[in-house]
């Protein structure tokens, strides 16, 4: 099974070199390398819901969240849950990663 980070599921170009980057900057979920790795994704392309400030700029994607419950109703949230089964990482878990 492919799995997607999520700037590849929202298709929001936020990606290094992405057709969003220059004009909506690079999402912090890129660059979050102490995530890469985790349920395959690469730096939080697959936890990007334990990444303070990614959004993107379209219908259904992240905005600058109050709280990770926020992220618990996203799509791309419930697609990787559904996708790792019991090997999906709760919040607490990815947090010891973080340090």
């Amino acid at each position: 099974m492919l799995k997607l980070n999520c700037w590849e599921f929202k298709k929001c170009g936020r990606q290094a070199e992405g057709a969003n980057q220059e004009s909506e900057g690079l999402c912090p979920a890129t660059g979050e390398i102490r995530l890469d790795g985790i349920h395959d994704g690469i730096s939080a392309g697959r936890t990007c819901w334990i990444v303070a400030g990614t959004y993107a700029k379209c219908e259904g994607c992240c905005t600058f969240i109050k709280d990770v419950k926020d992220c618990t109703e996203c799509d791309f949230y419930k697609a990787v849950q559904s996708e790792e089964g019991d090997d999906f990482l709760s919040l607490e878990d990815i947090r010891e990663v973080l340090g």
